[in-house]
Order: structure tokens, then sequence, then C-alpha cells
């Protein structure tokens, strides 16, 4: 059964943002536009990611585009959403992969967050071949450059700020303290 495709071209918002407490957080990409309102789930590593492969991409077209391009170096401030997410944030599925492509025709960036592939059923024979379609739900949106880079901003923003790191072994701390391994199984730092 195939799944569903939110499609945003573009999106009036396109943001990272977290739900909970530090060390409880939930991560989600939410797109909204023309009433509706999508809020997909996924990994802190997931948003560092993205945002660290958007700027790398965007790097990269403005290069090749040379003294020509577009694509602005850094994000401006009158784009920057700093505002939480809107209400209410209500999981539409978890994300499995991301994607990210440059359409040189539009001059826009595709961000694809795909959910996690079905399980197959266990009655399936082993030696029948698997479909190659994929047939999970999938969250695409198209956005400029500005807007790209003013995400990706946001997004390290939001991965940044969590638990702050321990400055013995670099993981994160709780607000009582951690097992730290630098310090053999004792208490790090607070």
């Amino acid at each position: 059964m195939p799944g569903q495709l939110f499609e945003f071209d573009p999106p009036e918002r396109f943001v990272a943002g977290t739900v909970g407490q530090p060390g409880e957080r939930t991560f989600f990409l939410q797109a909204s536009g023309g009433g509706r309102l999508i809020s997909v789930a996924l990994e802190k590593v997931q948003v560092a990611a993205l945002a660290e492969k958007l700027d790398e991409l965007l790097d990269e077209v403005r290069r090749r585009q040379g003294a020509d391009s577009a694509v602005p170096a850094a994000a401006t401030v009158d784009l920057e959403d700093v505002a939480p997410l809107t209400a209410p944030v209500e999981e539409e599925f978890r994300v499995g992969t991301l994607a990210l492509a440059w359409d040189e025709e539009s001059g826009q960036v595709i961000v694809e967050a795909q959910s996690v592939e079905p399980e197959t059923d266990e009655g399936t024979p082993v030696d029948e071949p698997a479909s190659t379609e994929f047939t999970g739900d999938m969250l695409r949106v198209r956005i400029s450059p500005e807007t790209a880079r003013a995400f990706s901003k946001r997004a390290q923003r939001v991965v940044a700020a969590g638990r702050p790191p321990c400055p013995l072994c670099g993981n994160p701390l709780d607000a009582e303290g951690h097992v730290c391994p630098r310090q053999n199984g004792h208490r790090g730092p607070h």
C-alpha cells in the first residue's frame, strides 16, 4: 500500500524544533502552508546532519555559480525564525531517510524526509524479490536558498540548545552529573 506524500512548494514555514526538556527532547521537522501543518519526528543527529549538508550543498552551488550566484553566503537576520513549533505538534511519521537536492531550473533546494521503511511480513518467502519502490510516507519541501540558510542556522541552534557537554569526555551532562568514562566510572562534573 503506497504511503502519503506531503508536499510544500514552497511552505509558508519550514523549521526544525523540539518538544520536551533537554535530555528528553523529541526533534521535529515542521512544514506548514495552505492550511496544512505536518510534523515529522527524527533524531538529533539527523537534524544536525541536515543542517550541515544543507550548508555544504549551498556552498557548492555558490562555488559553481561563481560571482553571479543568487545563493547567500550566510543566513540573513530578517529570515531567521525563532518562534516555537506550531501547536499542536502531532507526529505524522518518524523519519528514516533524509535527502537533499538542488533544482537548477527553479534555483531551489529540495528536502525530502522519508518515513522508516515498514517491516516486511514474516510470511513473505525469502526467495521472493523485495520491491525496490518506496512505499512509506514522505515530506517534500521546496525552499529558496535564503530559506535554506535560515533553516540551517535555526537547526544548528536547536541542536546546540541541549544539555551541555562534559568537559572531560564530551558526553551530555545531566543536572545531577553523569558517570564519566574519563573518571573510571565515577560521577563526572555537574
